[in-house]
C-alpha cells in the first residue's frame, strides 16, 4: 500500500512574518509615493505602453504570413498615431465647445433654482435655509468635475510629441520581442510566462472594450441627437472613453447629458435621458461586456473597483482608463512571477481553481495558449 503523501513543509521564515508584512507595506508605500510624484511621466509612458501592446499582434500576423516586419510597423504607427491624433483633436475641441457652452445656460440654471426654492418652500422648508444651499450652485461648478477629467485627458495628450516618440521606439523594439522573449524563457520561464499572461490579458481587455466603446458611443450618439441635447458627438466620445473605467463609467457618462437635459427641457427630458442611458449603457456595459472582460482578465469586481480608485489617485484620470492594465501589470510583477505566490491567484480570480486529483492544489491558473507572436512582451 502506498504510502499517504505528507503536505509540503513550510518555508522557514528568517523573520517574523509580521516584521516582513510590515517591511512589505512600508516598502508598497515608498514606491506608491515615487508613483505618485512622477504622475505626469508615467501617465504617458503607461499609455504609450498599452498602445504598444494593443497593436503588437498586428507584427506577429504580418510573420505569419510573409508580410515584411517593417512594413507591419509602419502600418502599425500610421494606426495609432492616427488614433492618437484624432482623439486629442477631438478632446480639444469638445471641451471648448462645453466651455462656450456653459454660459449660455446661465439664466435657465437660474430659472430652475427658482422653480424649486418656490417648490421648497411650499412643502414648509425656511427661506433663509433654501437661499444658503440654492446660492452655492452654479452651472459651471456642476460641470467643474466633468471639464476637470476632460482637460487631465486634454492634459495628457498634450503631451503628444514625447507619447509619439515614445511609441515609436516601443513599437520598433516589439519587433524583436518574440525571439528575445523566447530565448530568456529558458533561464527564467516563470517571469516571461507572467509578463506573457499581461500582454494577452491586455490586448483581450482593450480589444472587448474598445468595441463596446464604440457600439455604445454610436447608439448614444443617436439617442441623444433624437432627444435634442446639445453636443451630442461629446457625450458619445465621453462615453467611448468611460467605457475604460471599470464599474463605474457609466455613471460618470450620463451625468452630463442628463443635467443638459434639464437646463434644456426640464425634468421630462432629463428623465428621458436617464432611461435611454439605462437601457442603452447599463444594458451592453453592465450585463454584457463583464462578461467577456471578467474572461479576459480575471480579476475579481472588488479589485477592478478598488484598483481604480487606486490608479485615480496615484497618476490622475489616465489612471482611471488604465486602471485595468495597470492592475494586470501589477499582478504579474508581484504574484504572477513568483510561483511560491501562485495562491494568491486564487483569492483575486474572478473563477475558482479546482484541485486535481490526489488532493493537491493546483499550481497556477493558467491561460489559454495563443499565437506565439501574440503573446510576447511588446
Amino acid at each position: 500500500m502506498a504510502a499517504t503523501p505528507r503536505p509540503p513543509a513550510e518555508p522557514q521564515w528568517s523573520l517574523p512574518r509580521g516584521l516582513i508584512v510590515l517591511l512589505s507595506f512600508a516598502g508598497a508605500v515608498v514606491t506608491v509615493a515615487g508613483l505618485r510624484s512622477s504622475a505626469d511621466i508615467l501617465g504617458p509612458v503607461f499609455l504609450a505602453l498599452m498602445l504598444a501592446i494593443a497593436v503588437s499582434p498586428l507584427q506577429g500576423w504580418a510573420g505569419r504570413r510573409g508580410i515584411p516586419r517593417w512594413l507591419a510597423v509602419v502600418v502599425s504607427l500610421v494606426g495609432v498615431y492616427l488614433v492618437i491624433l484624432l482623439l486629442a483633436v477631438a478632446l480639444a475641441v469638445s471641451v471648448a465647445r462645453l466651455a462656450t457652452l456653459l454660459p449660455t445656460y446661465q439664466d435657465a440654471f437660474t430659472e430652475l433654482v427658482d422653480r424649486v426654492q418656490a417648490a421648497l418652500a411650499d412643502l414648509g422648508v425656511g427661506h433663509p435655509q433654501i437661499r444658503a444651499v440654492l446660492d452655492r450652485l452654479d452651472v459651471g461648478a456642476m460641470f467643474g468635475v466633468l471639464q476637470g477629467f476632460l482637460t487631465g485627458l486634454v492634459g495628457v495628450f498634450s503631451d503628444l510629441l514625447f507619447v509619439l516618440v515614445l511609441l515609436f521606439f516601443m513599437v520598433i523594439d516589439a519587433a524583436g520581442i518574440p525571439d528575445r522573449a523566447q530565448a530568456a524563457s529558458t533561464t527564467r520561464p516563470h517571469i516571461m510566462s507572467a509578463l506573457s499572461t499581461f500582454v494577452r490579458g491586455t490586448q483581450r481587455y482593450l480589444i472587448i472594450s474598445t468595441i463596446f466603446g464604440l457600439i455604445v458611443a454610436v447608439i448614444d450618439v443617436g439617442a441623444l441627437y433624437l432627444l435634442g441635447i446639445p453636443l451630442p458627438v461629446l457625450w458619445g466620445l465621453l462615453a467611448f472613453i468611460t467605457n475604460y473605467i471599470p464599474n463605474i463609467g457609466f455613471v460618470i457618462g450620463v451625468i452630463p447629458p442628463a443635467l443638459l437635459g434639464l437646463l434644456e427641457g426640464g425634468p421630462r427630458l432629463l428623465i428621458l435621458v436617464i432611461v435611454a442611458y439605462t437601457v442603452i449603457n447599463f444594458l451592453i456595459q453592465s450585463l454584457i461586456q463583464p462578461r467577456f472582460v471578467g474572461e479576459a482578465v480575471g480579476l475579481s469586481v472588488t479589485l477592478t473597483f478598488l484598483s481604480l480608485v487606486f490608479w485615480t489617485w496615484v497618476i490622475g484620470p489616465l489612471g482611471a482608463l488604465l486602471a485595468i492594465p495597470l492592475t494586470l501589470l501589477a499582478k504579474a510583477l508581484l504574484v504572477d512571477i513568483d510561483p511560491s505566490a501562485g495562491w494568491l491567484s486564487y483569492l483575486i480570480s474572478t473563477k475558482a481553481v479546482p484541485a486535481p486529483s490526489g488532493g493537491q492544489p493546483a499550481h497556477h491558473e493558467r491561460e489559454e495558449t495563443g499565437d506565439a507572436d501574440d503573446g510576447q512582451v511588446p
